[in-house]
């Protein structure tokens, strides 16, 4: 496939170019190169970034693939720019033994369009032993030191501690004192830890400290902890039940500090904690959780729009740095020798994002009331159109490989 016109950035620099892919791979980019009898793709001109890794899912299968399932999940990731996702273990059964695991990843070959990794849970049961089992095919270990969706809380020390001295990296529910002792282990077992989405300033401050003691602790935040708060929340009485989640939305000076946070470099990603329900159980009954990976993209844009990030931010925390922590080969950036994971984005689109307009299941969108900063057109996924213009292509993805 060739992809004609593409506005991309090249270390920092933004230009027109091609872009030729041949067997998944990016081979070639350049000006000018000749279309021969090659599948063309004419960018004219819009950017194209690489393909967006979102590093925390919940795709709700199985056991509650009412919600979601792995296509439909797939789907709104292809439509929303996101060519890679981890899933996350808090299903039914929990993801916390490896036949579990092999299971699940039995399971899910063939349902997606976009390709896709797993983490393995933390058990209060210890299962430090089943980590060693899995360690080399999941992207990380989750564990839940606050409360979240899922019987999968750990509260007890020693089995906290065996699950950090087993994992290759940790990813970690943690609110307020919970970062804080989440780092010490960090420091303790000099394990690489990842902080899921970060919701205050004084979080923010926690992770810049640990960093400036050269500990290897990540940050992530989401889009609706950078643009709704709890204003918001307390809005309507349907914005009260619709936007509930964990952690909980903060206030307008939190969102302020985590923009400055993610744009000094001190919150390395944008995961987008995609956890639908369905809207009739989210106004039904306080239940927490909002979808999300669809409308990431197109609010990080705005945010671009605003000045809060430049389009280099954008890239590093969506695409290259996700990447880059959990050793994912061959995704986050478009450079010869890569996965040819590409989004073709139309930046003069600032449309209103729209409950119908949605694919998720979960069939509503946190994010009605803004207008979006660009619209996904194309999606390419190893060389080959998963989504354009509306119409899904093949489900063409597969499990992750990570580096050794």
């Amino acid at each position: 496939m060739l992809i004609k016109n593409c506005r991309i950035l090249i270390d920092g620099v933004e230009k027109v170019t091609d872009i030729l892919t041949a067997d998944g791979k990016i081979i070639e980019i350049s000006e000018n190169i000749p279309e021969g009898r090659l599948e063309v793709v004419d960018a004219k001109g819009k950017w194209v970034i690489p393909g967006v890794v979102d590093a925390h899912c919940h795709m709700r299968d199985p056991g509650l693939s009412h919600k979601e399932d792995f296509m439909t999940g797939s789907m709104a990731c292809a439509r929303g720019g996101v060519t890679t996702f981890i899933d996350m273990p808090n299903t039914i059964p929990a993801v916390t033994t490896s036949e579990i695991f092999e299971e699940k990843r039995a399971m899910m070959v063939g349902k997606s369009y976009v390709d896709y990794g797993f983490n393995f849970g933390g058990s209060r049961n210890d299962n430090s032993e089943e980590i060693k089992k899995v360690i080399d095919k999941v992207a990380s270990t989750k564990i839940f030191l606050n409360m979240s969706t899922g019987d999968m809380l750990i509260t007890e020390d020693s089995v906290i501690e065996n699950i950090f001295r087993e994992s290759k990296i940790i990813s970690v529910h943690a609110e307020e004192e919970m970062v804080a002792k989440a780092i010490e282990l960090c420091e303790k077992y000099d394990k690489p830890l990842y902080l899921c989405h970060l919701s205050k300033a004084s979080e923010a401050k926690m992770l810049r400290e640990a960093k400036a003691k050269g500990l290897k602790v990540y940050g992530e935040v989401t889009p609706h902890h950078l643009f709704l708060n709890v204003d918001d929340v307390n809005a309507d009485e349907r914005s009260s039940m619709l936007l509930r989640m964990k952690p909980e939305l903060k206030t307008k000076e939190d969102n302020e500090e985590l923009w400055k946070a993610l744009a000094d470099g001190t919150i390395d990603t944008i995961g987008t904690d995609h956890a639908p329900h369905l809207i009739e159980e989210k106004l039904a009954k306080l239940t927490f959780g909002i979808p999300g990976v669809e409308n990431s993209l197109e609010m990080m844009l705005k945010g671009v729009d605003e000045g809060k990030i430049s389009m280099a931010r954008l890239i590093e925390v969506m695409c290259t740095k996700p990447a880059e922590i959990f050793n994912i080969a061959n995704k986050g950036k478009i450079q010869v020798g890569y996965d040819a994971d590409l989004v073709i984005i139309d930046r003069e689109d600032k449309s209103a994002i729209k409950d119908d307009d949605v694919i998720t299941k979960a069939n509503w969108t946190p994010y009605e009331k803004f207008n979006r900063g660009g619209r996904v057109v194309t999606t390419i996924l190893r060389g080959q159109i998963v989504y354009s213009n509306k119409e899904f292509y093949g489900k063409y993805g597969r499990e992750i490989n990570y580096h050794e």
